[in-house]
């Protein structure tokens, strides 16, 4: 599923609410605040423009190792994401995945 998923699918779901899985831990509750493109259609992944997505977990001082984590969503399923930590804003941890 995931080489079918575009911005859109997630643009149309900003500041909705996900959910990152890390085995052993209690879900952790995030929000997508963002889904951007950016680059050319690569013809490998069948003309899907790349993109990248940055959830936003309300906790600034504690965050997640960069690791594939399952990311659950209501409407979207269980996805196996690659997931960076890329710094606090004023409201929480920031994470990204990147689809290619």
């Amino acid at each position: 599923m995931l080489d079918r998923l575009t911005r859109d699918d997630f643009a149309a779901r900003l500041h909705q609410t996900f959910r990152i899985c890390p085995p052993g831990l209690d879900p952790l509750e995030v929000e997508l605040i963002n889904a951007s493109s950016w680059g050319k259609p690569d013809p490998l992944s069948r003309g899907r423009q790349p993109f990248s997505i940055v959830l936003r977990s309300p906790m600034r001082d504690r965050y997640l190792p960069q690791h594939i984590y399952p990311v659950e969503h209501d409407d979207l399923g269980r996805l196996e994401l690659f997931l960076v930590p890329i710094g606090p804003d004023e409201v929480g941890m920031r994470y990204e995945a990147v689809f290619s």
